[in-house]
């Protein structure tokens, strides 16, 4: 689409998503020469916008600066913020968090595609930039990679462009309107947009420029866009590398292309050399033996595409990492190389508790190690496209990825856990169906040439109907080496075509056994489990023992990742954490950010040893004279692993060693330990640890990666030296007492738990625990609080959280 005067028309008509926008094209990287391919380091043809920008707030649209896009505006006066980032976490508007419902919700009465008047924030943005040396005189590309959640864009003065879209790429051609000396980019922010209605994710309602900015140029040949595809023969010892490429060959004359790809040593396998380039290409490598990719061996090899003139001399070098791998359904089940997989997941949020999902690389290399060094093999992108970087780490370190379109529109048809689609959009809307299918292409287009990713989810909880159903279509006939993911037809089986797998949320167990022992036609995923708020995972292994069970039940995705809570400071300058309502913000959904494994400092929870445990591939478990070994990875062996064990007696260690276990995957092998012999009474403990030879990417020498323990009591030996401490119960109308040395516990028969604990004089629980929660019930003086403040319109906030936190956990289960 093409305008030259940009209208606030566009905000609220979800046929207008973009204005002068660049096609959407894969994310790999290119340079002037091979030797600068080869170091895969970052392009020299790339300038970064990033850092401090002018910047101007507005409440709405009429309060804006009207004309600040102008060469001779002057922005005195106003302040500066960091990109990218967030206008909420620098001092502008507020922070808001939410989960279903829409945030304008009690304050504006809207319909789709409306957007309120009286409140839409607008960030006006200015940044001045003088080009670098190598993008002068060049064709010259500006490229936002995100921006909440819609924007207009002027390059000295003039008109450049219209983006929505929060988290996928959106690139303008600025060639023409560049000077030779300083330049200034302008950029209109918006909060709210026709977008927002399909944004509804389940996060803090930020805005800005979130993610890196950058200009850049390409060469007078350039791979403008490149598609890799790997089939594998049947057995998978050959393998054909099929790439597509779409070349921009302006007053390039005659070019040519060698293709090649070298082994992790730099060894070539396989070349295509002196190939005559057109603007469509499609080329193709035989692979003998190909080393195949999956994350337990994330193999990948080099791709050099390197284009010359007839002169010989270098136009482009393009380096483009490459797994061999294949993804698709064996009779019914989802197989990776042949073999069923199951996933092992998480759903990760983007989110730092100080910069929000403006993170860094240095946050995602922390993500990654972690999700390694706990055995958890998948991630769902919930609910949008990630960072580039993700994408590339998830190939290097060996992460299965569903990822997910940019789609959530929850409050247009869930209103208080009720299911009413009355007004439910994208649905079957057509005036919704070019945006939902841009946002399909987009991150498609993006991310398909990396082998992490095996499945497409057209989004998440927007219901169902032909729109998200056309874009499964999309996805199938543009990709068809991928399946399509979508939740969304459990509430809605008019089109149940539109997902390859069965994928519901928060199902039990039993329901889950109930769907498998019908026979049915798809395999089953759990694309959100466990709910890991407060003091849960408990019972997740309830879901893991099905996985052995049901060929057809292929693991599940835990919700979620990390704590979404927000580092600020007290009135006396202390750090706090805080989550929902207490930025002053309504609506909001209070402490119901706060599920994650993860606390938001990027400190494990305790609730990670059960995840760890439970998702090991590697089961080891321990009898009293020696070991079963269970190796359930599908491509590797045991080999980089030595068994250590030791044996405990009343908790306190009596003797260690270690071994060597190797096994082929798949097999399982009983392992005989070499243990002294008991001669003393008491309570044995058997651990069994299998700990990493080497360091690697992501841990160090002597990690422990899997563990199993046996426990078993000998009596009728050489009896141990013990006093026994006596005990007193005391039976009372309400309460039960039990009294020691240095402790006491009272029961109270009218609460149903434990109201007192007491040790060494210091009080451990003053009331009982919320089944819900796990935090200790409020006090009748709490109460009393409550009820007085509910009078006034008020509640506390305790009151509040555990409604909330309550009404939330009813609604999931």
């Amino acid at each position: 689409m093409n305008a030259e005067k940009p209208t606030l028309s566009w905000l609220s008509d979800p046929r207008v998503f973009e204005v002068n926008r660049q096609e959407a094209h894969s994310d790999h990287r290119f340079y002037t020469n091979v030797e600068e391919a080869l170091q895969d380091r970052e392009m020299t043809l790339k300038q970064s916008l990033n850092g401090r920008w002018n910047f101007c707030f507005a409440q709405n649209p009429k309060q804006r600066p009207r004309d600040f896009y102008r060469e001779d505006y002057n922005c005195a006066g106003w302040g500066t913020i960091e990109v990218p980032g967030h206008i909420q976490l620098q001092g502008w508007d507020k922070c808001q968090y939410i989960n279903t419902m829409y945030p304008w919700d009690g304050h504006s009465e809207l319909r789709p595609p409306e957007v309120s008047e009286a409140y839409n924030p607008v960030g006006s943005y200015v940044k001045e930039f003088e080009l670098k040396p190598e993008l002068k005189n060049q064709q010259v590309y500006l490229s936002f990679q995100g921006v909440e959640t819609a924007f207009y864009v002027w390059v000295n003065g003039s008109f450049i462009g219209y983006s929505e879209d929060s988290s996928t790429p959106a690139e303008f051609d600025i060639t023409q309107f560049l000077h030779d000396n300083t330049n200034r980019v302008a950029v209109e922010v918006y909060k709210r947009s026709s977008a927002s209605w399909i944004e509804d994710q389940d996060f803090w309602r930020f805005s800005g420029i979130f993610r890196e900015v950058y200009l850049y140029t390409v060469p007078k040949a350039h791979v403008h866009d490149l598609g890799i595809t790997t089939d594998l023969a049947s057995g998978y010892t050959a393998a054909t590398l099929n790439v597509r490429m779409r070349l921009q060959l302006e007053g390039a004359g005659s070019v040519f292309a060698d293709l090649i790809l070298q082994d992790d040593r730099g060894r070539t396998i396989a070349a295509l050399m002196n190939t005559a380039c057109g603007e469509d290409m499609n080329l193709s490598l035989p692979v003998k033996e190909p080393r195949l990719w999956s994350a337990e061996n994330p193999y990948l090899y080099r791709l050099l595409i390197h284009l010359y003139g007839q002169d010989g001399k270098t136009l482009e070098a393009v380096l483009q990492k490459v797994g061999f791998r294949e993804f698709r359904m064996i009779d019914q089940i989802m197989c990776l190389n042949g073999k069923r997989i199951v996933f092992k997941g998480v759903n990760r949020h983007e989110f730092d508790c100080r910069r929000g999902r403006a993170i860094s690389k240095e946050d995602m290399l922390w993500d990654i190690r972690f999700l390694k060094r706990n055995n958890i093999n998948a991630v769902r992108t919930s609910h949008y496209p990630n960072q580039s970087e993700w994408y590339r780490l998830c190939d290097e370190y060996g992460i299965y990825l569903i990822d997910e379109t940019n789609l959530e529109s929850h409050g247009s048809w869930q209103k208080m856990g009720k299911v009413d689609p009355d007004w439910v959009v994208p649905g079957d809307r057509e005036d919704w169906l070019d945006a939902v299918l841009d946002r399909a292409k987009s991150m498609l287009e993006r991310d398909k040439n990396h082998p992490s990713v095996l499945i497409w989810s057209c989004g998440n909880e927007s219901f169902g109907g032909l729109d998200i159903f056309k874009m499964s279509q999309y996805f199938r006939e543009t990709d068809p080496t991928r399946l399509v993911h979508y939740e969304g037809i459990f509430r809605d089986r008019r089109y149940n075509g539109t997902s390859d797998m069965e994928s519901r949320m928060y199902a039990k167990p039993r329901e889950i056994e109930d769907y498998l022992q019908t026979d049915p036609e798809k395999p089953f995923i759990s694309c959100e489990y466990m709910h890991a708020m407060g003091n849960s995972c408990g019972g997740m292994h309830l879901y893991t023992e099905l996985e052995e069970k049901y060929p057809k039940y292929q693991g599940g995705f835990i919700w979620d990742y990390i704590d979404q809570a927000i580092l600020t400071k007290d009135d006396s300058g202390r750090e706090k954490m805080a989550y929902g309502g207490d930025f002053d913000d309504r609506a909001t959904d209070y402490a119901f950010c706060t599920n994650g494994i993860v606390y938001p400092q990027r400190e494990p929870s305790p609730k990670v040893q059960e995840v760890k445990f439970l998702y090991q591939n590697l089961k080891l478990l321990p009898d009293e004279k020696g070991v079963l070994i269970k190796n359930q990875n599908l491509f590797v062996s045991t080999d980089e692993y030595y068994l250590e064990y030791s044996l405990l007696r009343n908790g306190e260690a009596i003797f260690s060693a270690t071994m060597d276990c190797p096994m082929p995957a798949g097999a399982e092998q009983y392992f005989a330990l070499r243990l002294p012999e008991l001669r003393q009474s008491g309570e044995y403990a058997l651990n069994c640890s299998l700990r990493h030879r080497t360091a690697n990417l992501w841990t160090e020498q002597g990690y422990e990666q899997a563990f199993g323990m046996y426990v078993w009591t000998v009596a009728g030996m050489e009896p141990e030296q013990t006093q026994s401490l006596p005990l007193t119960v005391v039976h009372g109308d309400v309460n039960i007492g039990v009294h020691g040395k240095d402790f006491s516990v009272l029961f109270s028969l009218q609460e149903g738990g434990i109201v007192s604990l007491r040790k060494h004089g210091e009080e451990f629980i003053t009331r009982p625990l919320d089944r819900f929660t796990g935090a200790p019930r409020p006090t009748m003086t709490e109460v009393t609080a409550t009820r007085s403040a509910a009078r006034s319109g008020t509640p506390p906030a305790h009151a509040r959280d555990i409604a909330t936190q309550k009404c939330r956990r009813n609604q999931a289960t």
